[in-house]
């Protein structure tokens, strides 16, 4: 069986492709905390209230993301 230089390349790019995909739809909502809601930097005051913080903090990501594609909807 021959195996052509081509094909053999094609695996490891679509499964960077692949990785790079996934990257890009986790990495939004981190951007949207940082950004707008300006958390930069971790407060160490126990795990319970950074796990509480971070939560809430996703939520309002969700909300405003809603909210952009409310508002992108009405035009």
């Amino acid at each position: 069986m021959r195996v052509i230089q081509g094909q053999l390349n094609k695996q490891p790019i679509r499964t960077e492709y692949l990785k790079a995909s996934i990257q890009a739809k986790v990495e939004h909502p981190f951007r949207i905390i940082k950004r707008q809601f300006g958390f930069r930097k971790v407060i160490y005051r126990g795990l319970a209230k950074n796990d509480n913080k971070l939560a809430m903090l996703f939520a309002l990501a969700n909300v405003a993301r809603v909210d952009q594609m409310i508002r992108a909807a009405r035009g």
